[in-house]
């Protein structure tokens, strides 16, 4: 029986995802690039709201997943392959999945499966209608001008300036990391040894 109702959940989420594409795509006149993107935009969106929304912390972070990548994709769409690759990298294999294991790893067994409601819900809906009003304004604000060719960023052009032209604060940012790094390392062996 919990079969089926995953079965339904996933016909349920797939044409949330697909009725916005296919309605930009047959009825709008849009290309197939702009229908994927309504149809990556409007995943992220949902995996976003079930990121918040859930009660299972472990559902939470698949979730979370799910959004990342679609916003890898929507970079792929955009003609920014370099961006997508770092984020899957980054976000999906290594934040995520350090968030998964540290989580599954410090659970405690005795402790409750599910989140406890939050009781910052009231303020943090407010914060996010203040947001979605900026963002509105923002939006409605700036001249989105089509352009006549779609750019495409390359992988060669992005290194060249990084490693030619802009080496010297490239190597400087990655000296501020390891250092971060090691002060990380020396405060947390420093207050483990310090006696209590």
């Amino acid at each position: 029986m919990r079969a089926w109702l995953y079965l339904l959940a996933f016909a349920v989420a797939a044409g949330i995802v697909t009725t916005p594409a296919l309605l930009i795509f047959v009825f709008g006149g849009h290309s197939v690039d702009d229908a994927l993107f309504v149809a990556l935009a409007t995943l992220m969106l949902v995996s976003a709201l079930a990121v918040v929304s859930m009660r299972d912390i472990i559902r939470c972070g698949l979730a979370m997943i799910v959004c990342f990548l679609s916003l890898a994709g929507i970079y792929v769409i955009v003609g920014s392959p370099l961006v997508a690759a770092a984020q899957v990298i980054v976000y999906i294999g290594a934040i995520s999945v350090l968030i998964l294991f540290a989580i599954m790893l410090t659970q405690s067994k005795a402790a409750p499966a599910k989140l406890v409601f939050q009781t910052q819900a009231a303020p943090a809906a407010v914060a996010a209608i203040i947001l979605v009003v900026l963002i509105t304004l923002g939006i409605s604000a700036t001249d989105w001008g089509e352009v006549s060719v779609r750019v495409r960023l390359g992988t060669d052009t992005l290194a060249r300036a990084f490693f030619r032209d802009d080496v010297l604060p490239f190597e400087v940012v990655s000296v501020l990391l390891l250092a971060a790094v090691v002060g990380g390392v020396f405060i947390a062996k420093r207050e483990k040894d310090a006696p209590s």
